[in-house]
Parts: structure tokens; C-alpha cells; sequence
């Protein structure tokens, strides 16, 4: 083999091992932010306007301005920084509605964290008004530690600090209250 060959197979080699010392080095750049943990949200959603529907019934309207899918961490939630609405819908159709300008759902415990001028309207009309609500899907309960003030259909209120309810209010526990109720005789 003469030396004009055997240079240019030495340098055919050369190329292609440094095409592939290159080429392995961009690819493990890639594989390493591959494993590299996600600490933002896994997914966003813009202007959201989601239905949740059960048997071909609708059950839940959900509309934001913005979500954020954090249910790839350890404790999975997802976040509604920018408020939220939801319509919910009972078997008899009749609709509650819930407006918060902040809400977190936690998946694992079934809660529902809101803040920020939380208003809640029953079907039947009453008006439940706070700065943050917690609701626990689980059990079908809420509760607050903050101040807070109900209007009833009947046109009774109350105003006081903390309280835990079911979703119905028919079993309405308060810590302190004012107000005005009106009794069955």
C-alpha cells in the first residue's frame, strides 16, 4: 500500500471518528436534559373551558384563564393562579357555582385549596362569601379558619370567623357568629 493511500484511509478514519465523537456528544447533552428532573409544570393550559361528564351527563364546567399540571411531582396538584369558575352540576340538574381568584387541587388528599374573594352559589340561592375555602371532595365537607359571611335564601346571615359545613349547609358548624336567623315554629 503506498503512503498516498494509506494517509488517506488514516484520514477517512480520523473524520469519521471525529464525526462520531462530535455527534455522541450532542446526543448525550440531549439524554442528560432528559433525566434531569421537571421543576415547572408539567403542562399549561390557556383561556381553559373544560366539561366533566359522567354516563353522557355533564357534571362540571371548569373555566380559567390559566392552569398549571403539577401532577408529575410526588404530591401532584394542580394550580389556577389566575382564579377559576366551575359550574357544578347535581342529578337533578340544578347548578352551583364556585369563583375564587386563586385555587390549588390536590390530588392524593381530594382537597381543593381556594383563595381570594371565594364565592360560592347554591342551587337554592345561598351566597357563601370568603377570602379562602377549602373543600374536601372526599367527604363532601368544607371548612374555613378565616372570616367569612353567608346569605341565606330565606334571607337570613351570618358573619363570623371559621366554619365547617357540608356541601348542602345542612350541617353548618361556625366558631364565632353574627347574625340573623329566622326558626321554624
Amino acid at each position: 500500500m503506498n503512503t498516498k493511500t494509506h494517509k488517506t484511509i488514516i484520514s477517512i478514519v480520523a473524520l469519521i471518528w471525529a464525526t462520531m465523537f462530535f455527534s455522541c456528544d450532542g446526543n448525550l447533552d440531549q439524554v442528560r436534559m432528559l433525566e434531569e428532573e421537571i421543576t415547572g409544570p408539567q403542562s399549561e393550559a390557556k383561556n381553559f373551558n373544560l366539561f366533566y361528564t359522567d354516563s353522557g351527563r355533564v357534571k362540571a364546567n371548569i373555566r380559567g384563564p390559566e392552569m398549571l399540571d403539577f401532577t408529575h411531582f410526588n404530591y401532584p396538584y394542580r394550580k389556577f393562579p389566575k382564579g377559576i369558575e366551575v359550574d357544578i352540576f347535581d342529578d337533578d340538574s340544578t347548578k352551583n357555582t364556585v369563583i375564587a381568584d386563586f385555587a390549588m387541587v390536590f390530588d392524593e388528599d381530594e382537597l381543593i385549596d381556594l383563595r381570594g374573594n371565594v364565592v360560592v352559589i347554591t342551587s337554592d340561592s345561598t351566597v357563601l362569601k370568603s377570602e379562602q375555602l377549602y373543600f374536601d371532595q372526599a367527604s363532601n365537607w368544607m371548612f374555613t379558619d378565616v372570616n367569612y359571611e353567608i346569605q341565606m335564601p330565606n334571607g337570613a346571615t351570618n358573619k363570623g370567623e371559621g366554619f365547617d359545613a357540608n356541601e348542602n349547609f345542612d350541617n353548618f358548624n361556625s366558631r364565632t357568629n353574627i347574625g340573623k336567623q329566622y326558626i321554624d315554629e
